[in-house]
């Protein structure tokens, strides 16, 4: 496995596999198995994966985690290496950014409504990151993870809108043994806070549950979920919101597909995030 930190030196590496077909695996690095399940699809479909590993600052909001976000380089790389990566490329912010940079992608519609509403700018700073990097690996497939569904949703359509000739494959949450959707920021959690932090897939599956039962109405779903994690002390709630997974709209009532049915909380001061799609285990 190769590590390099520069655009001309992965270029340089990734001549080698110009005949083969090449997965990327965009990350923040502080790799879980939530992004390792990410990289195992890759290396069953490509015959070469690059995982990057690039902390994005402009992705993050003033007084946001950016300077204490988790890294630890050493250890992802020995994970990457287990994992038979071919190629990790872990940039420089200077890199990625040179003297100069001014372009920046936005898609306001989709980036109005749920993680968009209370982090502006942020979504902007993912498409522009994830667009330079589609430029410089020329993958074949970029690979996501749905718990960021929003962010997919938008990479999926920027993809599409700019004719990029690259496909997305958005892949399934991943989950401890406790329910609570893998995070790099969950390591943030104290045990009491992690505790907390449960009512947040507990609110959820119980409103999966009431939509099995034939509950179709949103506002009686956002009610359910919302005075689940309401009722619990130390968690502060972000978001609920019900839409159409298409183009990230509030929806009336729930459809057999092609719903998202997404939240985020706070707790400890660490923003967290969760959702499902019905009609999808």
């Amino acid at each position: 496995m190769k590590v390099v930190k520069s655009i001309a030196d992965l270029h340089r590496e990734l001549d080698a596999f110009s005949s083969g077909h090449i997965g990327l695996v965009p990350t923040m690095g502080c790799l879980h198995r939530g992004h390792m399940s990410l990289v195992e699809a890759a290396g069953k479909e490509n015959d070469a994966t690059v995982v990057s590993i690039f902390v994005n600052p402009t992705q993050f909001g003033p007084g946001e985690d950016l300077e204490r976000y988790p890294r630890d380089l050493d250890r992802d790389c020995r994970m990457l290496r287990e994992a038979g990566v071919e190629l990790v490329f872990a940039p420089a912010p200077e890199e990625m950014y040179p003297p100069g940079f001014y372009t920046r992608i936005d898609q306001e519609v989709l980036g109005a409504g749920l993680c968009g509403a209370s982090r502006p700018g942020h979504f902007s700073g993912v498409l522009t990151v994830v667009a330079k990097l589609l430029g410089i690996c020329r993958p074949d497939r970029v690979y996501f993870g749905i718990k960021d569904a929003q962010q997919a949703v938008m990479v999926t359509r920027m993809v599409r809108d700019l004719n990029m000739h690259v496909k997305v494959r958005v892949m399934p949450i991943i989950r401890d043994a406790d329910g609570l959707a893998l995070s790099s920021r969950n390591r943030y959690l104290s045990h009491d806070d992690r505790l907390l932090a449960l009512a947040l897939p507990g609110a959820l599956d119980a409103a999966r549950r009431k939509i099995e039962m034939g509950e179709k109405s949103s506002r009686v779903l956002v009610r359910e979920i919302r005075d689940h994690i309401v009722q619990t002390p130390g968690v502060e709630l972000e978001y609920v919101e019900i839409v159409n997974l298409d183009d990230m709209q509030p929806i009336d009532r729930v459809t057999s597909t092609g719903t998202l049915v997404a939240a985020a909380i706070r707790v400890g001061g660490t923003r967290l995030i969760d959702n499902f799609i019905v009609g999808e285990i």
